[in-house]
């Protein structure tokens, strides 16, 4: 797991092997089973977390306080809720974990350490921050203007690793559609 954040962090910028234990160090590793939260809807996240294995799912809240998908986490991405870890405030959004999920977490402080003895790491985490905010609104851009089928098509083209491991009523949800829809559309499609 340790190697997988380490070369992660290399495709962005050479990391000195002086620097690498202790980067490794900084994180614990964390598991989750399938449906379990890694961070709750008015909770503070306490962790900035590297998925190793697994897929997550990044849930809002609508207007009745159902739970909706907003956007899914796969391997080799890093994921927190900014607003609540940098603020310590209790989030809005919650995390959960779709498959069973193997994560490296560094906590506040460590990460703060971790700073503080290799600057350049702020640096990483803000590249980290820039493209993961910028591959979510492409992400969701793809999917504006189109009707249900055809959202579903490019969901299909763009996440066909996602569209086999998770359940269609998390599909549907990120899509915007109702369960039964996308029923009607899977088997309009065979």
């Amino acid at each position: 797991m340790e190697s997988a954040l380490i070369n992660y962090l290399q495709q962005l910028r050479p990391i000195p092997e002086s620097d690498k234990q202790l980067i490794v160090s900084s994180f614990e590793k964390m598991s989750f089973k399938q449906g379990k939260y890694l961070i709750k809807a008015g909770k503070a996240s306490r962790y900035l977390f590297f998925i190793c294995k697994g897929i997550l799912k990044f849930l809002i809240p609508n207007s009745a306080g159902k739970e909706i998908t907003y956007f899914f986490l796969r391997e080799q991405q890093f994921i927190t809720l900014l607003n609540s870890n940098g603020l310590e405030n209790p989030a809005e959004q919650g995390i959960q974990a779709i498959t069973d999920v193997d994560v490296l977490a560094i906590n506040k402080s460590k990460l703060n350490s971790l700073i503080k003895q290799l600057p350049y790491f702020q640096d990483l985490l803000n590249q980290i921050a820039q493209q993961s905010v910028l591959d979510k609104i492409f992400a969701r851009n793809a999917y504006f203007g189109y009707d249900s089928e055809k959202r579903y098509k490019i969901f299909l083209e763009k996440e066909s690793e996602i569209a086999l491991k998770v359940a269609p009523s998390d599909i549907a949800s990120y899509l915007g559609i109702t369960p039964q829809s996308l029923t009607r559309l899977r088997k309009n499609m065979r």
